[in-house]
């Protein structure tokens, strides 16, 4: 079991290290190290590139977080009737307790992947793209209430790291209301830390008055 764990662990984190903000900025000419707020997130990408790109990033940065999580799930199965030849076939089924963990230990690995990515020198994004996507595959409901509380907090102050940080903080009521299993519980808690952490300067602007609120721009000097 120790070892299953590990091996997913080191699988989502090798999923979750593909840049894909970085790739898709590069591919305009673009450095996202060095433009904006210098982060490889979507939101970053949006923001110097336009929604076009930043939709891009976003959603390959929340595929990748649902890949990591999603693998354990799929099953391989093998059959032999009498007088026949072998057939394989693949099946998916949520809820083994096994399974379960494996793919929580996949998202964790994804998420810091995602946030210290070997591919750009331990750089990265916030995590909340790579989450979701994850999320998705273990607790809709619960992911979609997060992005209900998202979307409220982002169209009533304009700020993305405030809506980020409450949305992740959610998750973990809405796991406890909707009574999921412990480990799933533990996951949310971990990741509306991980969100918190990675979102600390931007507490400190909030606190400070100095956030800027999202604007998007559609220009971009070329590098």
């Amino acid at each position: 079991m120790f070892t299953s764990l590990i091996i997913a662990l080191v699988i989502g984190y090798f999923l979750g290290s593909l840049p894909f903000g970085y790739l898709v900025a590069r591919s305009k000419g673009v450095n996202i190290f060095e433009v904006g707020s210098k982060n490889p997130g979507a939101t970053n990408v949006r923001r110097v590139l336009g929604s076009g790109p930043g939709n891009v990033v976003f959603a390959l940065d929340a595929l990748k977080g649902a890949a990591a999580t999603m693998w354990p799930f799929f099953q391989l199965n093998w059959s032999r009737a009498a007088g026949e030849s072998s057939s394989f076939s693949f099946s998916f089924a949520t809820g083994d307790a096994v399974s379960t963990q494996m793919a929580v230990a996949g998202l964790v690995g994804a998420l810091l992947g995602h946030s210290f990515s070997c591919f750009t020198k331990f750089r990265g994004g916030k995590g909340v793209a790579t989450a979701s996507g994850g999320l998705l595959v273990l607790m809709p409901l619960a992911l979609a209430i997060g992005a209900a509380v998202w979307a409220a907090t982002f169209y009533s102050s304009r700020y993305v790291s405030l809506a980020s940080i409450l949305a992740a903080l959610s998750m973990p009521i809405s796991a406890f209301a909707l009574k999921e299993q412990r480990v799933l519980l533990g996951l949310t808690i971990v990741i509306a830390l991980l969100v918190v952490l990675r979102h600390r300067t931007n507490i400190q602007r909030l606190l400070n008055g100095t956030e800027g609120k999202f604007v998007q721009k559609t220009a971009v000097p070329k590098s």
